[in-house]
């Protein structure tokens, strides 16, 4: 009798502590993996195989620079309204539906891509015994069924998921026995070749993700963040994901680092190429621990990004929406299934998976970041929207080089970007 009075006892207690940590975080780990799919896997190993530890300053500059983007986001949701919201009382219900149809374009590519990426994975870990097409296909199916799902529940999976991605990634990493004296180093702000600059501008546009800039303006009204009380607590939260995501992204650079580049493995073919690299040095282990990795941080990206356009849209024409509505659920039902797709786009543009790891993220990167960094730093510097809370110097230096930043990436890259979609040839 004593035993189960004591075990029910620590149940309950158990159960408390987990409700009263998602009652103070949660939305910034759904941030966080909102932009913690394959392309970051990716980049992040890129960076790690191509310039050693050299860019890992470039790492705690993203995380750094994505906080304070998704904070501008929290204060306009807590102080003003939702992003689309202001857009639509700015430029009319016309201009904030087209704006809002064309963003949502690149979130259903971005779909495309993950479900592509998880596809691949899965046929790699079952040694081919099974094609990407169908894996993709039940991604998508899985998605669908996982985004209706009730806000909390949803919120809990993904921050399990972002502790679970940082074990994983902190295991290969310590593993590989880095250089302790050349991470320091790393830290150390340093561009060691013309071509890393490139890069960086890649670790921060992934890092500083626009549809978050749309859903963190939406979220925070489901925790309950409506005044400025509310964003001490905001800040906590948004500091712990991101401080969860930025050690695993430092993760994987110092794994790939210290395993690949010895190697000679200068450039990567996939998000698939490091883990079967660091097989070969640490055991089949850090195979399957580093595409487990990337293959939930690539289904865990879909929940979020498709749920931006399913607000957006409908916000876009004037209607308030909670992720409880029936327009909200049928629009993500139906945008991911067209998100799903990702085997019809292989068949008609001869896209292979890796391009469109590749492409689809570069897309946004040209079309959407430019013009939702203009929204944001739009919104936030509005007196009629923010009031007394608009951007101070420091954030509006950050937001100016969000669109400085998102600029240049367009500017730089649309004409090879769009080419390579519609040619099939990247």
């Amino acid at each position: 009798m004593a035993t189960d009075e004591r075990q029910s006892s620590t149940g309950i207690g158990i159960e408390a502590s987990v409700r009263r940590f998602f009652e103070k975080y949660g939305l910034g780990f759904v941030m966080v993996a909102s932009y913690f799919g394959s392309g970051s896997v990716f980049i992040a190993s890129s960076a790690g195989v191509r310039y050693g530890y050299a860019l890992l300053w470039a790492a705690v500059g993203a995380v750094l620079f994505g906080f304070m983007a998704q904070d501008m986001s929290a204060r306009l949701g807590i102080f003003g309204e939702s992003l689309m919201v202001f857009t639509r009382r700015k430029l009319g219900r016309a201009g904030a539906t087209a704006v809002a149809l064309l963003l949502s374009v690149g979130c259903v590519a971005w779909c495309l891509e993950l479900t592509a990426a998880v596809g691949k994975g899965v046929a790699v870990l079952s040694g081919g015994a099974v094609g990407w097409q169908p894996i993709a296909l039940l991604t998508g199916l899985a998605a669908i069924v996982t985004g209706v799902q009730s806000y909390d529940r949803i919120e809990r999976v993904m921050t399990v998921t972002m502790f679970g991605l940082l074990a994983a990634y902190l295991a290969v990493a310590g593993a590989s026995a880095p250089a302790p004296a050349a991470v320091v180093a790393g830290l150390v702000p340093s561009i060691p070749a013309p071509g890393a600059l490139t890069l960086v501008a890649a670790i921060i546009g992934t890092t500083a993700l626009w549809p978050n800039f749309f859903l963190e303006s939406i979220l925070v009204e489901e925790k309950g963040w409506t005044d400025a009380a509310a964003i001490p607590t905001m800040r906590r939260d948004l500091g712990l994901g991101y401080l969860v995501g930025g050690l695993t992204t430092v993760a994987i650079i110092v794994s790939t680092a210290a395993v690949l580049r010895p190697m000679g493995i200068t450039s990567l073919e996939t998000f698939i190429t490091p883990g079967r690299a660091l097989a070969q040095v640490l055991g089949g282990w850090a195979l399957v621990l580093f595409l487990v990795g990337a293959l939930a941080a690539a289904f865990n990206s879909i929940v979020p990004i498709m749920w931006t356009p399913a607000y957006m849209i409908p916000q876009a024409l004037g209607h308030d929406v909670t992720p409880d509505d029936r327009r909200f659920k049928l629009l993500y039902v139906a945008l991911v299934a067209v998100g799903s797709l990702s085997p019809l786009v292989h068949a008609v543009f001869g896209l292979s998976v890796v391009e469109m790891i590749i492409l689809f993220p570069a897309y946004n990167g040209v079309v959407g970041l430019p013009i939702t960094a203009l929204l944001l730093f739009w919104a936030v510097n509005d007196d009629e929207t923010m009031g007394e809370h608009d951007n101070g110097l420091a954030l509006n230096a950050v937001n100016v080089s969000l669109v400085l930043l998102a600029i240049f990436l367009a500017a730089s890259s649309a004409g090879d970007v769009f080419g390579a979609i519609l040619s099939g040839n990247f």
